[in-house]
């Protein structure tokens, strides 16, 4: 089997690892071994984060919509089966800024959805 040194490609590997944990605390920044593994954890948690985002906004969209739709008199249930039965493809995000940035046009769209819900299926006894 043939010998392989890898001395510049070791030390290009980890150069750049301890470059990603530069300001760390302690030796998590200088040693090879604890810069990887709180690298990788890092990481682990960015990529979770990532998603993580999507969710907490859309939750926090859902919200400000609520709270408009209410003031207008209309559920956010029936506010989005409406705008859906009327044809609207707006979405949640441009919804909530509606809601915050032009309360009469979400009004207006309140109004239009509340036109456009089918009547209310009674509950099965």
């Amino acid at each position: 089997m043939p010998r392989v040194k890898r001395g510049n490609v070791r030390r290009a590997k980890r150069k750049k690892l301890l470059g990603l944990a530069k300001g760390y605390y302690a030796n998590k920044s200088k040693l090879y071994r604890a810069a990887k593994e709180s690298v990788d954890t890092a990481l682990k948690y960015a990529f979770v984060g990532r998603r993580r985002k999507k969710r907490d906004f859309r939750r926090l969209w859902v919200i400000r919509i609520n709270a408009a739709a209410r003031e207008n008199g209309i559920t956010y249930r029936r506010l989005i089966a409406g705008l859906k039965a009327a044809g609207n493809p707006i979405d949640r995000k441009q919804l909530a800024d509606l809601a915050v940035s032009s309360p009469a046009a979400f009004a207006l769209l309140a109004k239009t959805a509340a036109e456009a819900t089918p009547p209310a299926q009674t509950a099965h006894a």
